[in-house]
This record gives C-alpha cells, sequence and structure tokens, in this order.
C-alpha cells in the first residue's frame, strides 16, 4: 500500500514538471522563417524593401517578363527570371534572396541557363539574387511592401473656400468591418463611384464631416484612368429614382448634350474640362480635375432674367461623356434667345434627366471642347533657357516671349506633347516639369512668371541635370514618347558639354541646339570647348542644331524648330535596336513543308517578334506567304499592338504549292519595303526549306542597294549557296542552317542580338 502512494506521488511530480516545462520549451524554439511566394512577372523594383526573401513559381522561363543585366541587373527585371538566368534556381522554381543597390550605367546582356537578358544602357536602381538561405540570426519580412502607383493630383480650391465634397475611388481593398452594439449590416453608402468595398456594420450615430483641408488631397493612379470619375457639384441634395445612384444635383456627365449652345457673347469664365492621361511604356499616368468657379454676372440689357439666371448656373452643369470635345451641339446663328429645353416638355421623364418631381432645373449647357494635344507630336519636351547675368533682362524677356509662342504653336495636351522649362545660370533649377500643366495656356502663364536667375552659362551641368533628375518618372516622364532637350544659349557655354552630351544621348535624350548670336572668327579663341555643338546634339547633321544671327530674329526659328523637335521618325536618340525596325517575314509555304512544320515556322516568327517594341511608331511587321505565287498576309502599320500581331501570325493559313523564293524577295520588296518609314531600318527574314525553282541571286541583290539588311533561314533541303546570296554579308552573321525545323528556335536569341549589334555600332553622325 505504502509503494503505490509512493509511486502515485512520483508519477504526479513528474506530470506537473513536464506541463510546466513545455510552455518554456516552446518559448526557445527559434521561429521559422515564412517566405512570400511571388509570381514570375514580379520585377525587383515594384518591392519596396531592401533585401528580402521570396519563393519563385515554377516555369518562370516561359513568362514574357524581361531582364536586363548580368549578375547586376536593373530594377525593371523579373526576380524570378533573374535567378534563373544567374543559376540560383532552376525553372522548377525555389526560394531567392534579393538585395537592391544604386543605378548603374550599363547592363550588359547575356543568355544563360535558357534566359535572355537584354542590355540597357542605365536605370534608376539595381539588384542582385542570391541562394535563398538566411544568415544566421537574420529574419527576413513574411510580408512583401509593393510601390504604390503615382498619385493623382485633385485640387481642392483656394484656402477661403469651403472643403468640395470628397470623392471615393474604386478599390479592391476589403476594410475589416467594424463591430458595434447593434446587430444590422448595412452597406457603406455610395458617395460617387461604386467600390468594392465589403459591408461594414456600422452605429446609429452619423460620423463626423471631415475636418476642412487646403492641402492637395493625392489618391492612387490606375494605368487607365476611370472615364466615369467626376466631382459631386455644390448645390442642395434632390430626390432621386430608387434605381439612380446617389450622386450631384446634375445630370450624369455620359448624357447627351443640350439641344443648343451656350451663345458666343456670354462672358463668364468657362469650366475647365478633365485631362486625361492616357499611356504607355510605361508606364503610369495622372488626371487632373479643377474646382469650379463661380460664372461672371452679366449685364447685358437685352435678355431676360431667366437667361441671365440660366447661364450663370450653366458653369455648375456637369459635362457630357464625350471626353476627347469633339462632340459639340451646332451654333444657331439666326436666334439669340433660349429655345425649350425638351426635359421640360410635359411627356419628358423627369427622372431620366435626374431632377426630383418638386424641383426642375434646366438641362447642361454643351462643354467648350479642349483640346487633348497633337496626337502627332507626343513628346516629352524640356527648354533649357538661358539665366545668365550676360543676357540682361531685355533679351531674358525676348528668350520667353519665345518660349510662350512655342508652347502656343505645339498644341501642349496629354495625347501631344507636355513641356517644361529649366532655368540654367551657375546651377540648373526646374520652372515647369513635365507634369504641370497639360495646356499651352497654363504653360504660357507660367512662363511670363519666370524670374532671371544669374549666373554664367554652365550648359554642361545643366545637360547632366536633365540626364540625372529631369527626365523621371515622378517628374512626369511618360516612357513612351520620346524625350526631347531644347538648349537655349546666349554666345557659348562656359564650361564643357561633350561629356554631359554623350550621357544624356545613351539615355535615349535627343538634344537640340539654338545658339543665338554665336562666335564669331575673332570669338573663336574664347570658347572653352571648341566645335561644342557638334559634340552635344544627337547628329552633326544640322537638323538638330539651330544658329540664330540675333535675338531679334529668334521668333522666326518658332516654326522650324516645333517641326523638328515633332518629326519623331528622326529623333534618333530615342531610337533602340528594338523600336526602330520594319520587319518582313517572307515565310515558304511549299508542299515540302508540311502543316505540322508550317506550324512550327509560324512560332519562330512569333518568337522573334515577341523581342521587339511594337506599334505604329515603334518596330512594325509584315509577312509574305510564297509558294509559285505570293500572297501578302498583313502589311506594316496593320496590326499595331505585339497581341495583335501575334495573333495575325497564329491566323496565318499554309497554303502549299511549288518554291519561287525569288520571285517572293522582289514581292516583299514591292508590297512592303516601298511602304517603309524613313528611318526605320528595313529588315527581311526569308525562310525556305528547299532549292528555289528561279533566280534569287538578281532580287537580293536589288533589295540589298535598297538598304534592307537580309537574312536568310535555311531548313532540312535548302540550297547553301542560295543561303549566301540571300544574305547581307557577312555571310556568317546573317544566314543560318538547321537540318530539321524543330531546331529554328536555336537562332532566335542569334537574330535578335546580330539586329542590335549593328544597330548600336551605327557611327552617331
Amino acid at each position: 500500500m505504502i509503494r503505490t502512494s509512493v509511486t502515485v506521488v512520483c508519477l504526479a511530480l513528474l506530470l506537473s514538471c513536464t506541463c510546466r516545462a513545455k510552455p518554456n520549451g516552446s518559448r526557445g524554439k527559434k521561429p521559422k522563417q515564412v517566405v512570400p511566394a511571388i509570381e514570375c512577372d514580379v520585377r525587383a523594383g515594384k518591392i519596396s524593401l531592401p533585401e528580402f526573401i521570396v519563393k519563385c513559381p515554377s516555369h518562370c522561363r516561359e513568362t514574357k517578363q524581361q531582364v536586363y543585366g548580368t549578375s547586376v541587373f536593373a530594377s525593371i527585371s523579373s526576380i524570378c527570371n533573374a535567378a534563373i538566368h544567374s543559376g540560383i534556381i532552376t525553372n522548377y522554381g525555389g526560394k531567392v534572396i534579393v538585395k537592391k543597390m544604386a543605378g548603374q550605367n550599363t547592363y550588359k546582356g547575356s543568355n544563360s541557363n535558357g534566359v535572355r537578358s537584354l542590355s540597357l544602357p542605365k536605370w534608376r536602381e539595381s539588384f542582385v539574387v542570391m541562394e535563398g538561405k538566411p544568415k544566421k540570426g537574420v529574419i527576413y519580412p513574411s510580408t512583401l511592401d509593393f510601390v504604390p502607383s503615382r498619385p493623382t493630383y485633385v485640387k481642392t480650391g483656394q484656402k477661403d473656400k469651403a472643403p468640395a465634397a470628397t470623392t471615393a475611388l474604386p478599390t479592391t481593398a476589403a476594410p475589416e468591418p467594424t463591430t458595434t452594439t447593434t446587430t444590422t449590416t448595412t452597406p457603406e453608402p455610395t458617395t460617387v463611384l461604386p467600390t468594392t468595398q465589403a459591408p461594414t456594420t456600422t452605429t446609429t450615430t452619423p460620423p463626423p464631416p471631415p475636418p476642412p483641408t487646403t492641402l492637395k488631397t493625392r489618391a492612387a493612379v490606375h494605368k487607365v484612368r476611370d472615364a466615369g470619375l467626376r466631382r459631386p457639384e455644390v448645390g442642395p441634395p434632390m430626390r432621386r429614382q430608387s434605381s439612380s445612384p446617389v450622386g450631384p444635383v446634375f445630370p450624369r456627365r455620359d448624357w447627351a448634350p443640350p439641344s443648343f449652345p451656350r451663345p458666343e457673347w456670354f462672358p463668364g469664365a468657362r469650366r475647365t474640362s478633365d485631362v486625361i492621361y492616357a499611356t504607355p511604356d510605361s508606364g503610369y499616368t495622372w488626371s487632373e480635375t479643377d474646382t469650379p468657379e463661380m460664372t461672371a454676372q452679366d449685364h447685358r440689357p437685352d435678355i431676360s432674367d431667366f437667361e441671365r439666371w440660366y447661364y450663370n448656373l450653366g458653369s455648375y452643369l456637369s459635362r457630357s461623356g464625350d471626353l476627347d470635345g469633339n462632340r459639340q451641339a451646332p451654333v444657331d446663328t439666326t436666334h439669340t434667345r433660349v429655345e425649350t429645353v425638351d426635359e421640360w416638355r410635359p411627356d419628358a421623364n423627369l427622372y431620366q434627366s435626374g431632377f426630383s418631381i418638386k424641383e426642375q432645373a434646366p438641362a447642361p449647357r454643351a462643354p467648350e471642347p479642349v483640346s487633348q494635344g497633337d496626337p502627332a507630336c507626343k513628346v516629352d519636351l524640356v527648354f533649357l533657357m538661358d539665366g545668365s547675368w550676360s543676357i540682361g533682362k531685355r533679351r531674358f524677356k525676348i528668350q520667353k516671349d519665345f518660349l510662350a509662342e512655342v508652347a502656343q504653336v505645339i498644341n501642349i495636351g496629354v495625347a501631344g506633347p507636355m513641356m517644361g522649362v529649366i532655368q540654367y545660370g551657375d546651377d540648373a533649377v526646374t520652372e515647369i516639369s513635365l507634369k504641370s500643366y497639360s495646356n499651352s495656356r497654363d504653360v504660357k502663364t507660367s512662363i511670363t512668371k519666370i524670374a532671371q536667375k544669374g549666373g554664367v552659362s554652365n550648359v554642361g551641368k545643366a545637360l547632366a541635370y536633365i540626364n540625372t533628375h529631369y527626365f523621371s518618372d515622378a517628374n512626369g516622364n511618360r516612357g513612351g514618347a520620346p524625350n526631347v532637350a531644347v538648349v537655349l544659349v546666349d554666345g557659348w557655354p562656359t564650361d564643357k558639354v561633350a561629356e554631359a552630351s554623350r550621357l544624356a544621348r545613351e539615355s535615349g535624350i535627343n538634344i537640340f541646339f539654338v545658339t543665338i548670336e554665336g562666335a564669331d572668327d575673332n570669338e573663336k579663341q574664347n570658347l572653352v570647348e571648341a566645335n561644342f555643338v557638334d559634340k552635344a546634339v544627337c547628329r552633326t547633321n544640322g537638323f538638330f542644331s539651330l544658329p540664330v544671327s540675333s535675338w531679334f530674329a529668334l521668333r522666326k526659328t518658332v516654326q522650324p524648330l516645333v517641326k523638328r523637335v515633332c518629326d519623331t521618325d528622326r529623333l534618333v536618340c530615342s531610337k533602340t535596336c528594338l523600336n526602330a525596325n520594319d520587319i518582313a517575314f517572307v515565310i515558304d509555304g511549299s508542299s515540302s513543308v508540311g502543316t505540322g512544320n508550317f506550324r512550327t515556322v509560324l512560332q519562330f516568327v512569333a518568337n522573334i517578334t515577341r523581342e521587339f517594341e511594337i506599334s505604329d511608331t515603334d518596330t512594325r511587321v509584315g509577312a509574305v506567304q510564297y509558294t509559285y505565287e505570293q500572297r501578302l498576309e498583313f502589311a506594316f502599320g496593320q496590326h499595331n499592338s505585339k497581341a495583335e500581331l501575334l495573333n495575325a501570325i497564329k491566323r496565318i493559313n499554309y497554303w502549299s504549292g511549288g518554291t519561287s523564293t525569288g520571285a517572293a524577295i522582289t514581292f516583299a520588296a514591292e508590297q512592303l519595303f516601298t511602304k517603309s518609314k524613313p528611318n526605320k531600318r528595313k529588315i527581311m527574314i526569308v525562310i525556305t526549306d528547299g532549292r528555289s525553282y528561279d533566280d534569287v541571286r538578281a532580287p537580293a541583290l536589288a533589295v540589298h542597294s535598297q538598304g534592307v539588311i537580309a537574312y536568310s533561314i535555311g531548313i532540312a533541303w535548302a540550297a547553301q549557296d542560295e543561303l549566301e546570296y540571300i544574305a547581307t554579308d557577312p555571310d556568317k552573321e546573317h544566314s543560318f542552317f538547321v537540318d530539321e525545323f524543330d531546331n529554328l528556335y536555336k537562332f532566335v536569341s542569334k537574330i535578335v542580338q546580330n539586329i542590335c549589334h549593328e544597330f548600336n555600332s551605327q557611327p552617331r553622325n
């Protein structure tokens, strides 16, 4: 009995010690590293952490996201593809540690582990990838912080004005529900725009109104601007139909315009229309909405009190849905009186007009068309104005007048050119950024307010400034528009410009020089750098330089200068090997190819096409299929997006027949290259699987003499001598042969590399 009790006591003590030891033991364990997973196309620049660990999925090598650099990569590169390229992981995925670095010049491209890396002249941030084994004592973030999209400016009016009603942007973030004592759950009321927010449990006490603010509020920017975004107007609430969304007092912008225009004599201030930034490469966009202002009171004796009331109210009426300003009611020149409004007819449905039954109001006036800029001149343009003391106040005023006239002539707008101004002296300072104003009127007004800063004419410093600071995403650089810098200099610079100009050109900035009252023969010994214009501009062919004899003759250069900066085909500094080509594929559709092999050839064509920047202003692609006869599958510029072009290649139907390669080359020259754009590099890629029934030498020599760079791809029974005749010299760089169709893919990277190598080796002048 005593032994039994002792045993029970020992077991109880043992269990007690075990239970007490468990919490302490678990507290001493090393926390497990949580590795966040990412998609294949996530770029390093999108994650705002200096060092982090991620897990890549499998099959990233097949994605379209590019990689730039070797060992050290530009932050625009895909993390997972960079890791595969470096050999850190395989195509089956795995863990990767990413460490951010400063940006650098010259990212070298290479082929490694099945991933092709492209070269890049410059980028603002770099990163390296390492094996995904955390260091001892280092705990990496378990969640990733992504860089937010660039903000949108929303003006809230002047400080002394009442705060405008806030506009809720659509969001996909679902906030946590707020629990209260009430049990009913009601969706959050929509103010202007529908959202995807989760329902919120609220109390019966209404929330306090937001405090008034005089700061510019910022909202998230989307790649495509919400076309329906609008601000509620100031006015008393009115009753709406139950199915209508809660919104402003007046009709929605997407309704039909009124049946009569606003008279041209009405002197009231007009409301500024919305500005839409549509993009590119790039890129991100901005939108800006202005706060309406009260229209001026009209004192004309020949109008009624009703007309005066109506037109003074008109500035508060919402705009129609035609944002490009092309829709406008015709002006009735035979009447000056206001016609009856359609919504006031007895048979009209008042709910459709946005008004309640108890309170009626007039229909909105047609908006004044607002130009969105000249789309034929879509450039990001900055003027470097000379603010040195040597120029004097009078000449500085002439310079400002010149810039104001350029702003008027060039038709600034978000769909066309955007213009900024830098003033340089001892140093450079931004007077107007690319995103400051979106119309010519505002730019002109801002130019007149620029004050002379003085100093000497350090043009080299100013060129270095635009290369490192001005053409940045934060400053409004759109990416898809060529960068253009026009330097105005009185006489000559007081520092050297060659090195700063070279770096700017290699970054894709097109440099123009306008020299006023340049050095004569007796003054040339005073130059700090001889032939400084030729050392700075993109080409020394006279296109990028405009010498002006005197300040009073400067105004005459407005039109010639605008014509040059808008000629995007000749802005050679913004051209790269990937966006400056007209490429024609001449595809063998003979019966010896077969349906299956023909699909393999089309895949080869598509793989080459994917490597280029496709648009009407970038690389264009055309295709010809041939047998005994020839067929134009699609012409240059017929498909102006990469997705559309790849679909067109996929839809090409196999023809079947004989093999007349010589006639096909002549056909391609006539149907495609005669319509090639000036300053486009003309490239022809001929694909054949057998000997031609006709002569290829004469047609090949003819296209060579027209400046066409010809590549020949031979398969199986293709004749080696014909391939060499077709190819541009040297043959080894332009002629390829494979014994089987399935091996065509091996030459994709080689052909693209050769195209880029030839482009980059061209002399500057």
